[in-house]
């Protein structure tokens, strides 16, 4: 039976004797808004199963100075979606074990989802039927509250049989690598700062022109998040190009190009017009190109660095996905830059054999 959180000083009296492990998940809502609307805190710790309710007035301060401890690992699966929401209630954890990169370089496969990794390792078949649930409703229905007890408790035993599988294949500094990148990434919330690498319908573009859209797209990102709502709603990738190939030269222009985007309000229209019209700056014209359909050769040396990525991952018995994507690949043929997605135990991994490949 799991222990409902609503107030501070419950929520104290649960960390008073704090394990050095404890498992954590969160259940959040992401419909209409940038952010991730906090619904839910799961909590595994020292067989006690608790629900923290967030959306109640409650002091996360206790919570977080647990979860900042470096000397207490938080046992999560798949992690990167929750440490966003842990950050919106102002939390960070400080050292990560991620069940979902343990079971990789365990052996048992790249991605694997929750209820699969339980039912491999402990034999037990969990529920599916809150997955799409409205966590922000209250109170929570009983499938609902035992929906969410099952996502922690069973995070001491994967974290106690992947934690030695990874230890005997002798990769538990990868693991801790790639946990504390992810736990990076988390805390440094920045824009990306080249979103434009992902619309190749503009990689034929003129340099002036994908610097143009660059700067709208790192724009969107930048109000989206100030204004809280998605980013599609304020300015969708078809319209982002259209505007950034041929800009507006009026409001009344603007606003008729952007009819459907439900969140660009005349104040963002308005601040929209003066990032389009604006002069770019040289330092704006020193940018990540966006990469073009690789042509024929560039197929091939693509190829062929995915077979040294195969023939890596063979002999490491690590599945390819989590050595190296093939957008990484492409990445590194078409700006001949190492990819700092591939930095650390990647580096002395893959690095010669894959720039060896580079055209000259």
């Amino acid at each position: 039976m799991a222990d409902w959180i609503e107030r501070s000083d419950a929520l104290c009296n649960l960390f008073e004797r704090a394990p050095a492990a404890i498992g954590l998940d969160t259940e959040f809502m992401r419909i209409d808004t940038f952010l991730p609307r906090l619904a839910l805190v799961q909590i595994e710790i020292d067989g006690r199963i608790a629900l923290i309710d967030p959306t109640a007035e409650i002091d996360p301060a206790p919570f977080a100075a647990v979860l900042a401890d470096p000397a207490r690992v938080c046992v999560m699966h798949s992690a990167s979606e929750d440490l966003e929401a842990f950050a919106t209630w102002s939390c960070s954890i400080a050292q990560l074990f991620d069940t979902q990169i343990a079971a990789s370089f365990a052996g048992l496969g790249a991605g694997l989802g929750y209820q699969k990794l339980v039912r491999e390792l402990t034999g037990v078949e969990l529920p599916k039927g809150e997955t799409r649930s409205d966590w922000l409703r209250r109170p929570l229905s009983e499938q609902q509250l035992e929906y969410a007890a099952q996502d922690v408790i069973h995070l001491p035993a994967l974290h106690a049989e992947l934690g030695a599988r990874v230890e005997r294949r002798g990769y538990s500094a990868w693991l801790a690598e790639d946990c504390a990148r992810m736990l990076e990434r988390a805390r440094q919330r920045e824009p990306d700062a080249q979103p434009q690498v992902a619309l190749r319908g503009a990689a034929e573009w003129p340099v002036e022109r994908q610097a143009l859209l660059r700067r709208v797209l790192r724009w969107r990102d930048t109000t989206a998040r100030a204004i809280n709502r998605p980013r599609p709603w304020l300015l969708d990738d078809a319209h982002a190009l259209d505007l950034s190939a041929r800009p507006p030269t009026s409001a009344d222009e603007l606003a008729e190009r952007s009819k459907g985007q439900r969140a660009l309000r005349s104040a963002q229209r308005a601040d929209l017009l003066g990032v389009l019209n604006a002069p770019l700056a040289p330092e704006e014209l020193e940018f990540i190109a966006i990469p073009h359909v690789p042509s024929a050769r560039e197929k091939t040396v693509i190829a062929a660095m995915k077979e040294v990525v195969a023939a890596r991952a063979t002999e490491l018995d690590l599945p390819e996905g989590l050595l190296c994507s093939r957008r990484h690949l492409e990445t590194l043929l078409a700006t001949a830059r190492w990819p700092n997605a591939l930095e650390g135990w990647r580096r002395g991994v893959l690095l010669d054999g894959l720039i060896a490949l580079l055209p000259a």
